[in-house]
């Protein structure tokens, strides 16, 4: 099992899993209202060979919802945490929101990583950058705030989950991660989670406050892009183009795979980092 630990970063304390070993770094950084405990299945895999270090950010910054947490505020964040913890070149794996706040933090205050490899980043149309909307008019926002934050026990929350189509394809051990490290006991009793709906609204809310197009062809190190075939991202986020922009990338469709392909098919992810490390 990995170590949880914690480590000052400017004004802040961000908590991370740590796999000691004496391989190069490999930072894995989760997607948005999630958590790194999720890289778990896919960490114990490669910890042999890599340091692995993985970095929650949730809750380390204050943020409303209205007013949101840049993603471009986390990338700064992210390269701080890594020259905290004196990690060169490292390898890094990103997720989602966690796949955009590596490649911001390449573009702006790289070069630091030596490979990357982002699964489904949110490279959203340029259009819907800057824009001021509430969040109730967000789509993913809204949408978070209004999930649901109370279950009486773990049998109900996994029961719930499993009804969900976002949840219906993860692995039974992804889903028990998620129910022991995702979920907190309530004041009263119960779980909830433990990113709560507001901070995950705040962080969705974030993502729109700067456009990442644009720093694209400034990252210069080898990037691989994955795509789920069956995300209901592809409509409106074009990653075949976002990963020809990058000054050495390749795209990679993985079949029968939605948006959360670590949760879905980590023994595939497992393998293709282990490729693309070579």
């Amino acid at each position: 099992m990995p170590e949880v630990k914690k480590i000052a970063v400017g004004d802040v304390e961000i908590e991370y899993l740590d796999y000691p070993s004496s391989g190069d770094a490999l930072v894995m950084l989760h997607a948005t209202g999630f958590l790194p405990w999720l890289w778990h299945p896919i960490a114990r895999e490669l910890h042999k060979e890599y340091r692995i270090v993985a970095p929650y950010f949730c809750d380390h910054r204050h943020a409303e919802p209205e007013e949101g947490l840049e993603w471009m505020r986390i990338a700064q964040d992210l390269y701080e945490f890594c020259t905290a913890l004196r990690l060169t070149n490292p390898f890094c794996v990103g997720h989602s929101m966690g796949a955009t706040v590596i490649t911001l933090a390449e573009a702006v205050y790289g070069p630091f990583a030596r490979k990357m490899m982002l699964i489904e980043p949110i490279f959203l149309p340029e259009n819907l950058y800057g824009i001021d909307i509430a969040v109730e008019q967000h789509p993913l926002a809204a949408k978070a705030i209004k999930r649901r934050n109370f279950w009486e026990n773990r049998q109900e929350a996994r029961k719930y989950l499993r009804s969900k189509k976002l949840f219906e394809k993860w692995t039974d051990e992804m889903l028990d991660l998620y129910i022991e490290y995702g979920m907190i006991e309530g004041k009263n009793g119960g779980l909830m989670l433990a990113c709560h709906p507001r901070r995950e609204a705040a962080l969705f809310m974030g993502g729109i406050k700067y456009n990442p197009w644009p720093l694209l062809p400034k990252v210069k190190c080898p990037v691989l892009v994955l795509e789920g075939e069956d995300s209901e991202n592809r409509p409106f986020i074009d990653l075949k183009k976002a990963a020809s922009l990058f000054a050495h990338g390749e795209h990679k469709l993985i079949p029968n795979a939605g948006h959360l392909i670590p949760m879905e098919k980590p023994e595939e992810i497992i393998e293709i980092i282990k490729e693309y490390a070579k």
